[in-house]
């Protein structure tokens, strides 16, 4: 719950938050009840990919996986979905696993009692959990995007999983017009920017690319020290790791650092 500080911190402050869709408007809820002016521009767009002959045939094999990892609680949800479709009871002897603590929460919804990182929100993290260490000849399930971050797939293989990769669903950039762009980067003017990947970040700056001093000047919250790096190389240079990526939490931290701003500039 918010505190009275944090409201306070948080009143009259102009953020834009570049979440997808229906993510986006959850956290856009948690920060104008703390007083926050919010506006919504979600630089991906995610689209479920039509069935194929191949996931048809990996899901109606799903109790042969020793292990089931999804990228992210969209790619949990998606692969719920499509598992729903073959599977009335879910098969018993895998190991599910999430990649954050959101992840695990859709899979715990579903009665399931997925693994999670013991901190953290990365592939890096999660490739921590020690019931991943030793793979010799497992067969794991890997949900994801079509494209995406190969870190986990390769990693796992070194270990001697057996990978198999099921993509779910696509990315894509969103077409805004100039005059929603203008509206947003040069009469808004955001304090604070929402943008927690590295593709949403890139989809950002091509985006806002007429407005990067602009950008420049704002708060640019992203996930994970890589992408503030990402940040940094872009020409965003203020940028802040939340303690947590939960909207409640992220929330206060975002509210935590605009106070030790305001203390360390005033």
């Amino acid at each position: 719950m918010a505190t009275p500080q944090a409201e306070r911190t948080l009143r009259g402050r102009r953020i834009l938050v570049c979440r997808p869709e229906p993510e986006a408007t959850r956290l856009a809820g948690v920060l104008e009840q703390m007083g926050a002016d919010v506006r919504l521009l979600p630089m991906v767009e995610r689209e479920p990919l039509p069935e194929t002959p191949e996931q048809r045939s990996t899901l109606q094999q799903l109790d042969n996986f020793h292990h089931v990892v999804a990228v992210s609680p969209y790619a949990a949800r998606r692969l719920l979905e499509e598992i729903d479709h073959w599977w009335p009871q879910m098969p018993s002897g895998i190991q599910w696993y999430g990649v954050g603590e959101g992840t695990a929460a859709v899979f715990r919804e579903h009665g399931l009692d997925p693994q999670r990182p013991e901190q953290g929100w990365t592939s890096e993290a999660l490739l921590k959990h020690p019931s991943l260490q030793n793979l010799r000849n497992e067969k794991v399930l890997l949900a994801r995007g079509e494209q995406g971050r190969e870190l986990l797939r390769q990693t796992l293989a070194e270990r001697g999983a057996r990978i198999t990769t099921l993509p779910l669903y696509r990315r894509s950039c969103p077409y805004y017009p100039s005059e929603k762009t203008e509206d947003i980067f040069a009469r808004f003017r955001p304090d604070v920017v929402i943008a927690l990947s590295g593709e949403t970040l890139n989809n950002l700056v091509s985006v806002g690319a007429g407005y990067l001093d602009r950008l420049a000047e704002a708060l640019i919250v992203i996930p994970v020290e890589r992408v503030a790096a990402l940040a940094r190389s872009l020409g965003l240079p203020r940028t802040f790791v939340p303690d947590s990526l939960a909207n409640d939490e992220l929330a206060l931290s975002v509210a935590s650092r605009l106070t030790q701003d305001a203390l360390d500039n005033g």
